[in-house]
């Protein structure tokens, strides 16, 4: 449910949304009737559930709030589960990797590019070209894998550390957390009879109310099962070597071919900045922008950047009249 925050929900918006609800069953036959329609029909799989989830988040996109509608129907004819709501599919541990794999990948691309876009500049050797950009791969993509298994190692200990310390204050004084969670309910705005049989009603369910803590009080979410700090530090490195070694591999490769630096330099760009474009589209699938947007965006920063390194590699060059 979206929060309404210039002004609370009217009578209208009531009566509207109470309506769309009227809806729901017929939606939920037209929903069953195509699940039946296919036949021998079985189970859906996790493609299944991440096209929904697409056509979940097109409908938000579009503010379609009858697709949403048919979305969340099908899901709950799938799961046979209409009295206890939809659990559509949000971000969850692949994406985690995914976040690791494009972030690290866009570095490698960047930083290399600007390398070999400052040996061009300066008119230095492919044996230079070659020392550079293959100690900038191992060397910086060492530094962001060992990063990103630092962060996340760190966030992962300090989210555990406090839910156990949430579990404990729950365990030994329930009372106490009942009250801090009505009095913050009530600073929200909610009526503190409210706030208490809301909160009262979770207590019930441990598991379920220390998370709420962890979000409400803390603003921390629940540390995820089965994500290892190692593994997202591995995907960096990995992605920052791999996507690091298309404009260095470009460039040596268009060298050796005896094609005229220029040209083989302007085609390493070409192929770079298509593979920034991909890259950043691959991003905006993650983070919900637009995918044109984002691509243009990351064309854009890798190309600033190795424009910057080449005129300073071409500047230094002609100071030092080269290699």
């Amino acid at each position: 449910m979206h929060r309404q925050t210039d002004r609370e929900m009217s009578a209208d918006d009531v009566e509207v949304r109470m309506d769309g609800e009227g809806d729901d069953a017929a939606a939920f036959a037209s929903a069953s009737t195509r699940q039946q329609d296919g036949g021998e029909n079985k189970s859906l799989d996790a493609n299944d559930d991440a096209t929904r989830s697409d056509a979940a988040r097109a409908a938000f996109g579009n503010r379609d709030a009858e697709a949403s509608r048919q979305v969340h129907m099908e899901k709950l004819v799938e799961e046979g589960r209409r009295t206890h709501g939809a659990q559509e599919q949000h971000a969850g541990d692949d994406n985690n990797y995914v976040r690791s794999l494009v972030l690290g990948g866009l570095d490698g691309i960047v930083t290399t590019f600007s390398v070999v876009s400052a040996a061009t500049g300066g008119n230095l050797s492919d044996r230079v070209l070659l020392l550079m950009g293959f100690a900038n791969l191992v060397a910086d993509g060492m530094s962001m894998g060992l990063g990103d298994f630092l962060s996340s190692k760190a966030e992962k200990d300090y989210t555990v550390k406090e839910l156990d310390r949430e579990i404990w204050e729950f365990e030994n004084y329930p009372k106490g957390e009942i009250e801090e969670m009505v009095e913050l309910y009530v600073r929200r705005g909610l009526e503190e009879g409210d706030a208490r049989t809301i909160v009262t009603t979770m207590a019930k369910y441990k598991d379920s109310f220390v998370d709420m803590m962890m979000v409400e009080e803390l603003g921390l979410l629940p540390p995820e099962h089965g994500i290892a700090p190692w593994k997202n530090g591995l995907v960096t490195f990995t992605a920052f070597v791999v996507f690091g070694a298309i404009p260095l591999g470009a460039q040596l490769a268009l060298n050796k071919a005896n094609m005229q630096k220029t040209t083989g330099f302007a085609l390493t760009c070409v192929i770079t900045l298509l593979s920034l474009a991909v890259l950043g589209g691959a991003k905006a699938s993650y983070t919900g922008e637009n995918k044109l947007l984002s691509a243009l965006y990351m064309i854009l920063n890798g190309g600033s950047a190795a424009a910057a390194a080449f005129l300073i590699g071409l500047g230094i060059g002609e100071l030092g009249g080269g290699e």
